[in-house]
C-alpha cells in the first residue's frame, strides 16, 4: 500500500490529466436556467454517471426530478444522480453532494476567454463551472480513483447525490430526497464542496450559513399612473410613502429597526466568540477589494460577525417606479418595494415573517396615509449551523493541515445554501462544508476560475479527508 507521501506525489504526477478532465467537463454548457441547455444538463449528469460506473465501479441510478412548466409546456426536469460505493458492515458512511449545472455565460458578457473552453493563464483555470461546482465534483471522483489505483483502502462507505438544477433552486431535489429516505438511513457524515476560502490563500472549514426571508411591500395610491404636473401636491403619493417606510428599516451601521427581531438571535457563546480572533482576515484589503467607501464595523471580529453571525437587511429595488435614463414626470399608482433579511440561528422563517408583517403594519399606522399597504412574505430559507469540532470537522481540519501545513479557519458564511439544512435533516448527521476554491474565483460572474494549485491540492485534501474519517 502506498504511503501518504506517495499519494500526494502521484496526484502531482497526474495533474495535467486532471486539468484535461476538467476541460472536458467545463466544455459541456450545462446551463440550468435555459431550457435549450437542459440536454446539456443531462449530458453532464451522464458524464459523471459513466465515471462512477466505469472508473470507480460504483452502483448508480437516475432519480426522476418531476416536471416543470416552462413557456406554457410541461417539461421533464433533468434527473438526479444517486450512487453508492461500498456497503461494508462496520464501516461508517459518507454522503457527498455536488451540483453539475452552471450559471449562464457568454463571451460577450465580458469574459476574456470563451467561458466553455477551460483556459489557463498564470496558474488560473478560467471557465464556467471551474470552481462552481464542476472542479470540486471532479475532485471527489479523482481522489477516489487515485486511492483505488494505489490500493489504499477507503475506510468508509460512500454515497453520492449529484444534481444539475442547483442554480435554479434545486428543482425537484427536496421531493426526490424525501421519497428516497431509505437511501440515507445509514449516513454518518455529509460533505459538500460548494463554497470558498474566506481569503485568497488560507483554507477554511465552514460550519454555518445564514438563511433568508424575502418580502414585497406594496403601496397603492390611485387607479393609474398620474402626471405630476397636473396632480402633484393633491394626493399622498405611493412612492413617497414607500421610501419613507423602507428608509426606517435599517441604520447606516447595519443594525435593523424591526421590533422583536433581535430577541430571536441565539446568544453568542465564549467558545464561538474566541474563534473570530483566530481568523485570518484583513479589513483594509476587504474594503479595497470591494471598492467600498466605508464599512459598518471597524474591527475584524465585529465585521465578520456582521457578515455571518448576525442578521442583515438589504433593500433590493422598487417595482413600478421609473428606472430608465432621462426624465419622466410620473406619479406611480402602485409601487412594490423589495427587501430581504439574512437570518441566523435561532430565527425561523415563520417567526421572522410574522414579526416583519406586524412591525410594518404597526409602523404604517403612524404614517397616517390613506394609501393602501400590503406586505407579502415571498420565500424563505432557513439558517444552518453545525458543531465545528465534531468528528467530521476534525477529519477535514487534519486533512487541510496535512496538505497546506496550517490549521484551517473555522468560518461561517453570509449567504444561503438551502440544501445544507435539507441534507442535515434527511440524514440526521452534521454537514461539513469543505471549500477548495479561493475568495476571488468569481463564481457566477465573468472570468470564473479556479487556481490550478487549489484544484490539485483540493484533490489531495479530499483524499486525506476520506482516510481521516476512519
Amino acid at each position: 500500500m502506498a504511503s501518504m507521501d506517495e499519494l500526494s506525489q502521484s496526484i502531482d504526477r497526474d495533474a495535467e490529466r486532471y486539468v484535461n478532465l476538467l476541460r472536458d467537463f467545463v466544455a459541456i454548457p450545462s446551463i440550468s436556467a435555459e431550457l435549450e441547455h437542459w440536454p446539456d444538463c443531462r449530458k453532464t449528469t451522464a458524464y459523471v454517471k459513466t465515471f462512477l460506473e466505469e472508473k470507480l465501479h460504483a452502483t448508480t441510478k437516475f432519480v426522476p426530478a418531476g416536471q416543470k412548466e416552462v413557456n406554457g409546456k410541461m417539461q421533464e426536469i433533468p434527473p438526479i444522480l444517486f450512487a453508492e460505493l461500498g456497503n461494508a458492515p462496520g464501516k461508517k458512511t459518507l454522503l457527498v453532494y455536488g451540483h453539475l449545472d452552471v450559471q449562464p455565460a457568454a463571451k460577450e458578457d465580458g469574459w476574456d476567454t470563451d467561458p466553455f473552453v477551460l483556459t489557463e493563464k498564470d496558474g488560473k483555470l478560467y471557465g464556467r463551472g471551474s470552481t462552481d461546482d464542476k472542479g470540486p465534483v471532479l475532485g471527489w471522483l479523482i481522489a477516489i480513483e487515485k486511492l483505488n489505483e494505489l490500493k489504499i483502502e477507503i475506510p468508509v462507505n460512500l454515497k453520492f447525490v449529484f444534481e444539475s438544477m442547483e442554480e435554479v433552486g434545486s428543482e425537484g431535489l427536496p421531493e426526490a430526497l424525501q421519497s428516497n429516505k431509505e437511501f440515507f438511513k445509514n449516513v454518518d457524515y455529509t460533505c459538500i464542496s460548494d463554497n470558498y476560502f474566506l481569503g485568497k490563500t488560507k483554507p477554511c472549514l465552514t460550519y454555518g450559513l445564514r438563511g433568508i426571508n424575502y418580502f414585497f411591500v406594496e403601496i397603492t395610491c390611485a387607479k393609474q399612473d398620474l402626471h405630476s404636473g397636473c396632480y402633484g401636491g393633491s394626493i399622498p403619493e405611493a412612492m413617497t410613502d414607500l421610501t419613507w417606510l423602507m428608509s426606517t428599516l435599517v441604520n447606516v451601521d447595519g443594525s435593523i429597526n424591526i421590533t422583536g427581531l433581535s430577541e430571536m438571535i441565539a446568544p453568542l457563546t465564549d467558545v464561538e466568540d474566541a474563534e473570530y480572533a483566530k481568523i485570518d482576515f484583513d479589513v483594509a484589503d476587504y474594503k479595497d477589494t470591494l471598492g467600498a467607501r466605508g464599512l459598518t464595523k471597524k474591527s475584524k471580529e465585529e465585521l465578520l460577525k456582521a457578515r455571518w453571525r448576525y442578521p442583515s437587511l438589504s433593500i433590493h429595488g422598487i417595482e413600478g417606479a421609473f428606472a430608465g435614463s432621462g426624465c419622466k414626470t410620473v406619479i406611480p399608482a402602485k409601487v412594490v418595494g423589495k427587501f430581504s433579511i439574512r437570518t441566523v440561528p435561532d430565527m425561523t422563517p415563520e417567526k421572522v415573517d410574522a414579526c416583519v408583517v406586524k412591525h410594518l403594519n404597526k409602523l404604517w399606522e403612524t404614517r397616517g396615509s390613506p394609501n393602501q399597504l400590503k406586505v407579502t412574505p415571498q420565500h424563505a430559507g432557513r439558517p444552518w449551523i453545525a458543531n465545528p469540532f465534531n468528528e467530521n470537522f476534525l477529519a477535514g481540519a487534519n486533512a487541510v493541515k496535512a496538505i497546506y501545513g496550517v490549521e484551517p479557519d473555522r468560518t461561517r458564511e453570509g449567504g444561503s445554501i438551502p440544501i445544507t439544512v435539507l441534507f442535515q435533516e434527511i440524514t440526521g448527521s452534521d454537514v461539513l462544508l469543505l471549500p477548495i476554491g479561493a475568495s476571488d474565483d468569481m463564481a457566477h460572474s465573468q472570468n470564473e476560475k479556479i487556481n490550478r494549485d487549489n484544484y490539485i491540492k483540493g484533490i489531495k485534501v479530499m483524499a486525506r479527508y476520506l482516510l481521516n474519517l476512519a
